[in-house]
């Protein structure tokens, strides 16, 4: 097994290869684990509701992971499909991480179509200079009363 067929995480190394399939690891803490959650709380509360399924299934989690599933995210309204290829023994820094699972193409590509949407809505959303100054509050303020609301 080389190098590559290895994640390092901490002071321990996790295989990449299928024998570990065996064994398995609770999917809150595999989502903290490979930082796709801030903390093991959010992941809870992710899985709780419902915005992760393994295998097209709700998942719960106390469920264990193992390598090979499928996983499905939605984070921040965006839906990742990973398949798993490790599980890390503790959390780690984000490049060992990042090898502990693979998003698919289609993933990717979607990905990307909801990130140009993203850019478009940033456009098309209004900016302020800032906060208003005294005559732009007194503008407002004789606005809002003619409209009834002052």
């Amino acid at each position: 097994m080389g190098r590559k067929d290895r994640v390092r995480v901490g002071d321990r190394e996790a295989a990449l290869s299928p024998e570990g399939a065996a064994l398995a690891l609770r999917l809150d803490r595999w989502l903290w684990s490979v930082r796709l959650y801030k903390t093991r709380a959010l992941a809870a509360e992710a899985l709780s509701a419902g915005r992760v399924e393994v295998a097209g299934v709700r998942a719960r989690a106390a469920r264990g992971v193992r390598i090979g599933d499928r996983l499905s995210v939605s984070l921040g309204g965006r839906q990742i499909v990973l398949d798993v290829l490790a599980l890390p023994d503790a959390r780690g820094p984000a490049v060992q991480a990042r090898r502990c699972y693979q998003e698919t193409v289609e993933s990717q590509l979607n990905g990307q179509k909801w990130q140009a949407a993203q850019r478009l809505a940033a456009l098309s959303k209004p900016h302020s200079s800032g906060r208003p100054d005294k005559k732009e509050r007194r503008t407002l303020k004789a606005l809002a009363r003619a409209q009834g609301g002052g």
